[in-house]
This record gives structure tokens, C-alpha cells and sequence, in this order.
């Protein structure tokens, strides 16, 4: 400190002193305060003074968390009165509380079997360039904005040849969904049989059977795509659609098939036994619970 001294130093004392003095921000803060600051406080919270003005700088130009610059990423600087002193409080920056909002969202959404690009669907990014699809979009913003997690809406049974974007419109209203604080899940169906199946052999079926029903938002993709046994139709997804039935709980679909074809597709059992009332009792839930609406196009897969 001696050397600083004997070489200038509070020559540049008093000019740091006076740039902190002089930032917007800190005379805001002094003058709100004015009847509580003394000179003393002002001299022994200069370095309090500094890192603020630093970090605030710091937050000036970001545009998002992954380039903060600030002592604690995500966070920046408030300045207190604490006690007789200045103090500094960190608080989260519009890009911490936007990434939480973005997790918090996240959370909402559990899935089964479903990629991850799915997951992060946005309604933003839903191609519009077949009446069809504007369709489509249209009903799935219209529940995205009416419902309100409490008064009953059918969700949709979404159908359409392969690869036209029926999966990706379902992440798309459960990121949406989930940013208005309802919870969803989106079960990949073909993976989902084959899970159910495997939980008997772990007395596990109940329990999974269970969670799934009562969730406020339930998602089927691609139903019908694999043979459906009588067991899994009539003791797992019967018992689910009723209860969502009764419960009066919205429910969303996908397939390939249009709802006369899925009907055709659950009336023969992998041994080939037709059970028209089974299917038919199956397809009177799907279309009490949704409302069916067409997605074509071209196949975006290639």
C-alpha cells in the first residue's frame, strides 16, 4: 500500500471513487437512502460499491445464463443497507428465472419411451402448410388456452400416415400445457405393452397402472401400432380410460389409424378372436375423451 501510494495511488483512489459515485445505479441507491448513509459508510462500503458496479456491468450485455460472467453464474448484485454498512444481496437474473421457469416446465412432463427432441416440441415450430395441420393447430392451441385444469375438455385423437408430425404436436402441447403449471405424460404405447407385461412378472402392475390414470394430462402415442393382446386391452387400457372417463380427465392420442380402423385393429386378439363389444367399449372411452382430428402431409422422416 506504501508503494501505491508514493506512486499515485490516491490519485487513482479518488478517481475510482468518484466512478463509482457517479454510476447511475449507486446514486439511485444513495439518494434513496440519503437520510440513513453517512460519509463513513460510503468510505467503508467503497469495495462493497466496486463489485457491484463490476457485476452490474457484467449483466449489461447478456443474453443468456451460459455467459454469465458474475461471481455466482445466474445471479446478480442488489445493494442493502445492512445495518450501519452497504451491503450486497445476489438475486436470480431474468436468465436464472427464466432457465427455472424452463425446468420447473420440464418437470411437468414425464414421459415413457419418448426422444428427447420430442420433449423439447415447441408450438412455435409446427409446420402450418396443409389445411389439415392448420386444423390441427388450431384445436390444439384452443385446449392449450381454454383449459384450465379444473372444467372438463376432450383432448384430441390425432391421426395420419407415418412421419407427418403427430408426435411432435403432442410435445408441443405438453411444453405449452406445462407452462401454464399442468402436468402431463407421454407414453410411447408400443413400449408401454411391453413395460405393462413385464411389471406382472414384478407384481408391479397395479402400482403402474395406477400412476398413469391419474395423471392430469394423459398422452397416447401410437396407439394401434402394435398387436394388442385382449389382456392389455381389456385389464390395462380399459381400466385407465374408464377411471379418465369417470374423472372426466383429458386425454390425447396418436395412430395411424383413423378411429373406425383402430375399432377393426382392437376387435381381433393375437389369436384371431373377434370381440367386437370389447373393442367397441375401448373405442366409446377414446371417444368420449378426445376429439379426432386429421394430420397429413408428407412424410417429414426422410
Amino acid at each position: 500500500m506504501k508503494r501505491m501510494k508514493g506512486s499515485g495511488f490516491q490519485e487513482h483512489y479518488e478517481r475510482l471513487k468518484g466512478e463509482i459515485l457517479q454510476d447511475p445505479d449507486v446514486k439511485a441507491f444513495l439518494e434513496k437512502h440519503r437520510e440513513d448513509i453517512t460519509d463513513g459508510m460510503i468510505e467503508r462500503s467503497l469495495g462493497k460499491l466496486y463489485e457491484f458496479v463490476s457485476q452490474c456491468k457484467n449483466c449489461e450485455h447478456c443474453t443468456s445464463l451460459e455467459e454469465c460472467k458474475n461471481i455466482i453464474p445466474g445471479y446478480e448484485p442488489k445493494l442493502v443497507l445492512d445495518r450501519n454498512a452497504i451491503n450486497i444481496h445476489y438475486v436470480p437474473c431474468r436468465w436464472k428465472l427464466l432457465e427455472d421457469e424452463r425446468k420447473k416446465a420440464a418437470s411437468m412432463i414425464q414421459s415413457l419411451h419418448i426422444p428427447k427432441e420430442i420433449l423439447e416440441a415447441q408450438m412455435s415450430s409446427v409446420l402450418i402448410d396443409t389445411p389439415s395441420r392448420i386444423q390441427a393447430v388450431d384445436k390444439a392451441e384452443n385446449f392449450i388456452a381454454e383449459y384450465d385444469g379444473k372444467n372438463f375438455m376432450k383432448g384430441l385423437y390425432i391421426y395420419g400416415p407415418f412421419g407427418t408430425g403427430k408426435t411432435y404436436l403432442l410435445g408441443a402441447i405438453a411444453n405449452a400445457l406445462a407452462e401454464k403449471g399442468i402436468p402431463s405424460m407421454i407414453i410411447y404405447v408400443p413400449e408401454f405393452i411391453r413395460e405393462m407385461k413385464q411389471a406382472i412378472g414384478n407384481n408391479t402392475l397395479n402400482e403402474k397402472v395406477d400412476a398413469i390414470k391419474t395423471i392430469p394430462i394423459l398422452m397416447f402415442d401410437d396407439i394401434g401400432a402394435e398387436s394388442v393382446s385382449s389382456w392389455v386391452r381389456d385389464e390395462v387400457l380399459g381400466p385407465i380410460l374408464q377411471y379418465r372417463m369417470l374423472e372426466k380427465l383429458p386425454t390425447f392420442f396418436t395412430s395411424n389409424f383413423n378411429l373406425d380402423d383402430l375399432e377393426h385393429h382392437l376387435t381381433y386378439s393375437q389369436r384371431g378372436e373377434e370381440e367386437k363389444v370389447k373393442a367397441g367399449r375401448i373405442m366409446e372411452r377414446i371417444q368420449y375423451l378426445s376429439e379426432p382430428v386429421k394430420l397429413d402431409g408428407p412424410n417429414r422422416r426422410y
